[in-house]
């Protein structure tokens, strides 16, 4: 006999289970369904990416967590698996833009895989649920993908979440105003993104280790943690910086969006410390942080406009959102946010089976119920009644049906509600109606 094998999955992979998987859909269903009311159409791609797609574009951090993968001999394509969504959209729109239709705006719900350290929070295969808009260059684009970002933590009623807001344009103009030559540039893309990780005093001191000048980053440090409540800090950064195309105009049109779109300004910010650190992005970044309790960002995105240009003669502008579903859900759990319906189990009634003799009409039982739209499930074999309310009352199922000899002579059904043992008898043309009230009226 063979040696048996440990079960367990590889770190930062996870396996779940049904009552998981019931909040985790709960979770996907409801980002989607605000993704349709703002008229965003379904994607999907492959896991599996060339190299050559993926590689050069997320920046040298990132790019060192991307996943090769092994294959056999016989092929010469060296793959890759994807590391977010938005590169498998760039390529998606080069190598299919004929057949869109433009402005597209996609939303993809899929796994992505990265090779980073497990920790609570960051897995190696998790979910992403993206939206994004290609083919509009206008504020307007924006707006719109922080408007959604909002109305989505709405609806799954976070308490308290931020929306950061930055440009990229306005990094670089801050790093040129305080003297940091271009060469350097990516590392201060570099070291202030770990801001929320390591501080200010942090961050100077790793700039200054790669040999940023000290007079350079103490300018800088003053203008990035320059702050004022709402729109404030832009007009104190434009008065240091001054004018020309640094992003402050882009800010500027977008609060004012966001204001006819009755966003409230409590929930967002524009935080000069906010990078995102992948390497694509060209314009307005945006970042979501539930502030209690602090488990990092749960959403991140913004403009990359010259994305699909590398894959394309001429490039598309482009906007956009990825959530967090792992830290979502890891919070919606903290924090209790789930509705109180939202049980161990999908199904509604289970039909029991007196005996062999009776297990034709429960058969016919659990039919009438299905027909009618109701989760029933059928105990398969003919076991003690007991242990057949024990199997409901294990999963949950709120409410079971008995159609044992006596009932079935008199051509009635009844149906008993767990929560609290109330009972009703009644002929199978009524049984649909009295389970849809029963579920209605659970106490």
């Amino acid at each position: 006999m063979s040696k048996t094998i440990n079960p367990r999955t590889p770190k930062g992979f996870r396996d779940f289970l049904p009552e998981t998987m019931l909040r985790r859909k709960y979770v996907i269903e409801v980002i989607t369904d605000v993704f349709h009311r703002f008229g965003f159409e379904p994607l999907d791609t492959p896991i599996l990416e060339l190299r050559e797609t993926l590689l050069g574009k997320y920046g040298e951090d990132a790019e060192q967590l991307i996943f090769s993968a092994q294959h056999g001999r016989s092929s010469r394509e060296p793959l890759a698996m994807r590391y977010d969504l938005t590169v498998p959209l760039a390529r998606v729109v080069a190598q299919y833009e004929s057949e869109l239709s433009f402005p597209f705006k996609r939303y993809h719900v899929a796994p992505v895989f990265r090779g980073e350290r497990p920790q609570r929070g960051r897995y190696r295969e998790f979910y992403q649920c993206d939206a994004d808009i290609v083919g509009v260059a206008g504020i307007e684009a924006d707006a719109e993908i922080v408007t959604m970002m909002h109305r989505i933590l709405d609806r799954l009623k976070f308490p308290q979440f931020t929306i950061k807001i930055n440009h990229r344009k306005l990094l670089a103009a801050i790093g040129e105003f305080s003297g940091v030559p271009d060469a350097q540039l990516p590392d201060l893309y570099r070291s202030v993104d770990k801001f929320d990780k390591i501080g200010a005093v942090g961050v100077r001191q790793e700039l200054i280790a790669r040999e940023v000048q000290p007079d350079a980053v103490s300018r800088m440090m003053d203008l990035l943690q320059a702050y004022e409540p709402g729109s404030g800090n832009l007009d104190l950064i434009s008065k240091a910086i001054g004018a020309g195309d640094n992003g402050l105009d882009d800010l500027r049109g977008l609060a004012n969006v966001l204001s006819d779109s009755g966003i409230p300004t409590r929930c967002y910010d524009f935080d000069f410390t906010m990078v995102r650190g992948l390497g694509y992005y060209t314009g307005p970044i945006f970042e979501t942080v539930i502030s209690r309790p602090n488990l990092g960002s749960v959403t991140g995105g913004g403009r990359y406009d010259e994305l699909i240009g590398m894959f394309r003669k001429q490039s598309l502008p482009t906007t956009g959102t990825s959530f967090g579903i792992e830290r979502i859900i890891d919070l919606m759990d903290e924090l209790d946010l789930y509705p109180a319906n939202l049980g161990g189990t999908l199904v509604q009634v289970l039909v029991t089976v007196f005996s062999q003799e009776t297990r034709t009409p429960s058969m016919r039982v659990a039919n009438q119920l299905r027909d009618a739209g109701i989760n029933t499930e059928l105990y398969f074999e003919p076991r003690k009644l007991g242990r057949q309310f024990s199997y409901a009352d294990k999963k949950g199922i709120p409410i079971v049906a008995l159609a044992g000899p006596d009932e079935i002579n008199a051509g009635l059904v009844k149906l008993r509600r767990l929560s609290d043992g109330e009972e009703r008898t009644l002929s199978m043309s009524d049984i649909a109606g009295a389970v849809t009230d029963m579920l209605c009226t659970t106490r």
